[in-house]
């Protein structure tokens, strides 16, 4: 699973409130909610954040390990 808690510890690091980081995007409040609540954000965004943030990705996402499944049969 993917997470954007990076992304959320820069914007408070960096004292970025949210709605002045959604509109420096260019992203819809649709996408920000995405963002907020770690569901599928297009690449393009992610690339977009971190063009405006001056950051690389990783200081955006990062991977969050989950509980291995049983592989199916």
């Amino acid at each position: 699973m993917l997470t954007f808690e990076p992304l959320r510890i820069l914007l408070v690091k960096r004292n970025i409130k949210k709605m002045d980081f959604v509109r420096s995007v260019g992203m819809s409040s649709g996408t920000a909610a995405k963002l907020w609540n770690d569901d599928y954000v297009a690449l393009d965004i992610i690339d977009r954040i971190c063009e405006v943030l001056d950051c690389e990705v990783e200081d955006v996402v990062r991977r969050k390990k989950t509980e291995k499944t049983p592989p199916y049969n």
